[in-house]
């Protein structure tokens, strides 16, 4: 697998776990606000880690880390995201997977019952299931396999969160509750909080994010769908 970052330590990227974050480049999706923007334009530029390194301290810190988040990027573009799982688990440590949905065919191997490959998956979901979507992704995208995806996700049986990032000229009140109707019943949903210091287009640089109150708001009005609805980074 092709790793261009990873972090030692993490508090925030798995909730209630301490985990490592490995990042692999690229990914099908080229959204405006995001702020992993080198790892999928310019990876080249960023030092390649090698998986023995990484070894080397899960081994090393086994009795302090839960699990390894793997992110990007998108994860499930790479042909080895597999293997990569399944070498971590033999290691008995938990997997977290982040992913954009966009490849049900492989989530599907992943959260297959008798796999036990993946422990949680959270999967970003940009806007509702509509013309929005490809302006909050900032290409065309397949609706059917995010769809396909959200109920694959829903079914499986394995821990689970969906999460938007709240762009203020892209999501609304309206287009939340969209989203919050869509994955209905959904064991939680993350409305984060946009960052605009760091995002790929320089224009989205310059946007205020929503208030907190405002997105607090948006949390209460999604609970009418999921409950459990949380605010993260406000």
């Amino acid at each position: 697998m092709n790793i261009r970052g990873f972090l030692e330590t993490s508090f925030l990227d798995w909730d209630g776990k301490v985990s490592s974050v490995v990042f692999v480049p690229g990914c099908n999706f080229a959204c405006p606000f995001c702020s992993n923007w080198l790892l999928v334009h310019e990876a080249d530029s960023l030092p390649e880690v090698s998986l023995e390194k990484i070894d080397n301290f899960l081994r090393q810190r086994q009795d302090f880390i839960d699990g390894v988040v793997i992110t990007g990027g998108e994860p499930t573009i790479h042909p080895d995201l597999i293997d990569l799982v399944k070498h971590f688990k033999a290691m008995g440590l938990l997997v977290k997977l982040d992913t954009n949905g966009t490849n049900p065919a492989v989530l599907s191997k992943l959260l297959a019952p008798d796999s036990k490959l993946i422990d949680y998956i959270a999967m970003d979901i940009k806007a509702p299931l509509n013309e929005k979507y490809a302006l909050a992704a900032g290409t065309k995208v397949d609706l059917a396999k995010i769809r396909e995806s959200i109920q694959l996700i829903m079914s499986s049986g394995v821990d689970y969160e969906f999460r938007t990032t709240v762009i203020p000229n892209i999501l609304g009140q309206t287009e939340i509750e969209e989203i919050a109707k869509t994955i209905a019943g959904a064991k939680k949903y993350a409305l984060q909080q946009f960052v605009p210091n760091h995002s790929l287009v320089k224009a989205m640089q310059a946007l205020d994010p929503h208030p907190k109150e405002t997105l607090l708001s948006f949390v209460e009005i999604a609970k009418k769908h999921v409950p459990a609805t949380i605010a993260r980074g406000v």
